[in-house]
């Protein structure tokens, strides 16, 4: 156990840097799927078909291949039609298409979700299409869909390690390095799985303060200081005095 331990402190930097390329895979990944979920989500909705259609054959393509194979595709197959990636953007392209496709979904839905008596309201008001989105549909939507889209975040982080497979040396390529060192898998991935346990909640608390900044502003539940000053909640906050 000894040896174990020292060897663990002496693979330490390594592993730091493990974290710093696996955080990096994530909050790249994350933003392009993010950016790519809003557009999908947003535009497989519009009437003009050919638009709607271009929209639905991405979010198929890129949800109903694998994440491995996109990798290896962008990594060792774009090479030999001229055209090499560095690692990291790779994995963060691929992250990015792969989650964006299911985030896609989850936009639609929620915006989907919106009662269609508002719908009604905005254009009884006269708004353009872009105010009917931006000031009432997409709010109300919003906060609907962070649970879901926080899922994915959490999905994605785990995602990243594939990224070993093209040669990133990321969280999970330092504890293999790891593993070899001590011979030791359980103690080895065990250190690994807590890492990302830590990581993975890390993020689902930073996801748990939007989701309620989210519903504040629709008059749903405490505000964001209410949450962080760690209070117990009345019901009569929560439900505005019902």
């Amino acid at each position: 156990m000894n040896t174990n331990i020292d060897d663990l402190v002496d693979a330490l930097p390594r592993i730091g840097e493990g974290i710093v390329v696996t955080l990096e895979l994530t909050a790249g990944g994350g933003l392009l799927a993010f950016v790519l979920a809003i557009a999908l989500g947003t535009v497989v909705r519009v009437r003009f078909l050919p638009v709607r259609f271009v929209a639905r054959v991405l979010i198929e393509f890129f949800r109903g291949t694998s994440l491995v194979v996109q990798l290896f595709w962008l990594f060792y197959v774009l090479p030999l039609l001229g055209y090499q990636l560095d690692p990291l953007f790779c994995g963060i392209l691929a992250l990015g298409l792969n989650y964006g496709a299911y985030g896609a979904e989850v936009v639609r839905g929620a915006l989907n979700a919106v009662p269609q008596s508002q719908v009604e309201a905005t254009i009884a008001l006269n708004f353009t299409p872009w105010q009917r989105l931006r000031l009432v549909i997409f709010p109300q939507a919003w906060a609907m869909m962070v649970p879901s889209l926080g899922n994915l975040l959490i999905h994605l982080l785990k995602g990243t390690a594939f990224a070993s497979f093209i040669m990133l040396q990321d969280l999970t390529a330092r504890i293999v390095e790891l593993q070899k060192s001590t011979g030791d898998t359980l103690f080895s991935f065990g250190i690994g799985l807590l890492i990302y346990l830590v990581l993975a909640y890390i993020v689902t608390l930073f996801l748990n303060l939007v989701e309620a900044r989210a519903k504040h502003k629709l008059g749903r539940g405490p505000s964001l200081r209410e949450v962080l000053s760690f209070r117990p909640t009345t019901d009569a906050a929560v439900g505005g005095g019902l």
